[in-house]
């Protein structure tokens, strides 16, 4: 991929360099509070190298985000084909985001997810871009909200991939971003 540049960050396929940092939130009980594991080393950069090879074929995924600035990584925010049938129909455009917590609060994924919004709609034609989260991941859910993504009560889940073995993880609630909304927040913002 081609990588896509805002103000502050570069968003760019995973480097080498990226596995310790990658590790290290996939493995943080306060980054993965709404996940139901944790990674261990090896398992951490088999699924860097799934993403990794994701973005290669595709020319998107759930990309690095780095500091323009200094080179660091902060995590993931990026776009990606959903597989959660019969929830979300299959190839249906999901962003989404993980960032080490010290880099938490500073706008950076609504800053990165903006820019990758604007690569799904006016780049790659999709005509809806969601998103879901726990039903109380307030942070997450707020950021879908800034991003002008909508709340779909009638398309909450129970997600599948979430064992049974932790019930409080299960309820996903569904947010929306059509493109006519999303060309009409481009016109406002001008």
């Amino acid at each position: 991929m081609e990588p896509l540049r805002t103000h502050r960050l570069i968003l760019r396929n995973w480097e080498e360099r990226d596995r310790v940092l990658f590790h290290r939130i996939n493995a943080d009980d306060t980054v993965m509070e709404f996940f139901p594991m944790r990674r261990n080393r090896a398992d951490s950069d088999a699924l860097l190298d799934r993403l990794a090879s994701g973005v290669d074929r595709d020319g998107f995924g759930f990309a690095a985000a780095e500091i323009a600035g200094t080179g660091e990584c902060i995590g993931f925010v990026g776009i990606t084909r959903t597989d959660l049938e019969p929830f979300i129909p299959q190839g249906t455009m999901e962003i989404g985001w993980r960032l080490a917590p010290e880099f938490w609060g500073k706008g950076y994924v609504t800053e990165a997810s903006e820019a990758w919004l604007a690569h799904a709609f006016d780049v790659i034609g999709e005509d809806e871009v969601v998103s879901f989260a726990v039903w109380n991941n307030h942070r997450s859910t707020a950021v879908m909200q800034r991003l002008g993504m909508q709340h779909d009560p009638s398309g909450d889940f129970d997600h599948p991939r979430v064992p049974e073995t932790h019930p409080e993880l299960k309820r996903h609630l569904l947010y929306r971003l059509p493109r006519s909304l999303w060309q009409e927040r481009k016109k406002a913002a001008r």
